[in-house]
């Protein structure tokens, strides 16, 4: 789930919270994560052009403390990785790369004196950029078409790439800002100074975002193999109406409104997974959650490229939505409709205060029709070949089934290193086969530890448990001898 620290806020809650309430607050949220067999989270750390972290380019966030630039006396970020990870998590960071201010409504609007000091577009005055002008929230944005701007952004990202532990960097659809009617992003002078052969500053605008892609896709990777990039893109690309290769659909097209032309990074590689906003019940005319789908699995079809769907969870029995969102049945039937495209990977929910909201028993619905298990996050990269664990102990305690294995043989010679074990568990005296394990149907858990206690083994019931080990880019390892209890 999308764990978000602006405008639709789930964490921090409010700002000026001691570090104690934060942590215990976000801890919070992962055991969410963990009731609901949830297998990664993706929270804002760069709300705009700051930090979560300590960072040498930005100042720290407003979100924090209450007060922009304002030291919190810990490293949030550091903190939402380890936990993260404690708990078999994965953590992508998710920054934003181009907004600059989120003024509330009706409040200062677009000052740059109301930014701290050591916030870029103060030390860049020349970068920034208004808009919309004539709403006194108006945001300021970094120029995207300024190289040196850009490269600021991608240093940004990736101080905290080097810095953090993080498994992925994560950029939603904010690029160029959406539209405001009548009004055209503030950037003449340097589309005079930098366009030059592009036939149209549309074009001009999509070759920057592309940019901004394909170099930071190269230097994570170069610098980090192991973490993925995605983008959370608006759900429509282009409407058929306006591009063949478009989607049958009559909305609004990132390709055109914010100049992402998130097809293209997918077919090229320059992203290892897209995260569509499909934001829309099964139906819609305008935009059917039903065409959108089949189209973005067919945009990946034949790629590296991982698909998940981004779902609205916000829109359940939501004021305003149209009726499906008042039957408690539609986002699971997201999910089973997802189940007849193999390219669909997974999903997102947004967010974590929705999720947590429940509204009509619908995640309570989703979770026992879909995701009543531990799974793992789907295998990704290169790997090398990774031993079998060992289970040294298997006995009763008053908790349950205890379990105990060696630590695997990791990073030697031709080995693979582990970073995690999945427990399996079969009913009987059972000699598992490999088909036992092509699922999730058996998996009880996913630790980092070598030990596992299993709450929910019934005493007088005989049990088979293996072991497999798991490398952080979620390639298995055969399973371990079984051990029968």
């Amino acid at each position: 789930m999308w764990i978000a620290s602006v405008v639709n806020i789930d964490w921090p809650s409010a700002p000026g919270k001691s570090p104690s309430e934060l942590r215990a607050e976000y801890d919070g949220w992962l055991a969410l994560a963990k009731s609901l067999n949830y297998n990664a989270v993706i929270v804002q750390v760069r709300p705009h052009t700051d930090a979560f972290w300590p960072s040498p380019l930005e100042p720290w966030s407003q979100y924090l403390t209450g007060v922009a630039g304002q030291d919190p006396g810990w490293d949030p970020l550091a903190y939402l990785v380890r936990r993260a990870h404690e708990e078999n998590l994965e953590f992508h960071a998710w920054f934003n790369p181009y907004r600059a201010s989120m003024p509330a409504p009706g409040g200062a609007g677009t000052d740059l004196t109301t930014l701290p000091e050591t916030s870029p577009l103060r030390v860049h005055p020349d970068w920034a950029v208004a808009y919309p002008v004539d709403n006194a929230a108006g945001r300021l944005y970094v120029n995207p078409g300024i190289p040196a701007a850009r490269a600021w952004v991608q240093d940004a990202v990736m101080d905290a790439v080097t810095k953090y532990d993080i498994d992925g960097v994560h950029f939603d659809d904010y690029f160029y800002p959406y539209p405001a009617a009548g009004q055209d992003f503030g950037d003449d002078a340097t589309f005079a100074q930098y366009g030059t052969g592009f036939a149209s500053k549309g074009d001009w605008r999509r070759n920057n975002i592309d940019l901004l892609i394909r170099e930071l896709d190269g230097r994570i990777h170069a610098a980090k193999p192991w973490v993925k990039f995605g983008v959370s893109p608006f759900g429509i690309w282009r409407n058929k109406a306006a591009d063949p290769l478009g989607s049958d659909t009559n909305g609004t097209q990132s390709y055109d409104a914010n100049f992402a032309d998130t097809r293209k990074w997918v077919k090229e590689g320059w992203i290892d997974y897209i995260v569509p906003q499909v934001y829309w019940n099964i139906g819609f005319a305008v935009a059917d959650y039903a065409k959108l789908v089949p189209w973005w699995a067919d945009v990946v079809a034949g790629t590296d490229v991982q698909l998940y769907i981004g779902q609205a969870d916000y829109k359940v029995a939501a004021a305003g939505q149209p009726a499906a969102w008042f039957d408690p049945q539609e986002l699971s039937n997201h999910l089973t409709l997802n189940r007849q495209y193999p390219q669909v990977l997974g999903d997102v929910h947004f967010s974590a205060v929705q999720v947590r909201a429940n509204r009509l028993e619908a995640e309570t619905i989703l979770a026992a029709a879909h995701h009543s298990r531990p799974a793992f996050p789907p295998a990704w990269g290169p790997s090398k070949p990774l031993l079998f664990p060992v289970i040294t102990s298997a006995r009763r305690t008053a908790a349950g089934a205890e379990l105990r294995w060696r630590p695997t043989v990791s990073g030697a010679g031709p080995f693979g290193e582990v970073t995690s074990y999945g427990v399996y568990r079969l009913d009987g005296a059972t000699i598992p086969s490999g088909c036992d394990l092509a699922d999730a149907a058996h998996l009880v858990a996913t630790v980092r530890d070598t030990t596992f206690t299993d709450p929910t083994a019934e005493p007088g019931r005989h049990y088979t448990y293996v072991v497999t080990a798991l490398d952080r880019l979620w390639h298995e390892s055969p399973a371990s001898p079984p051990r029968w209890i």
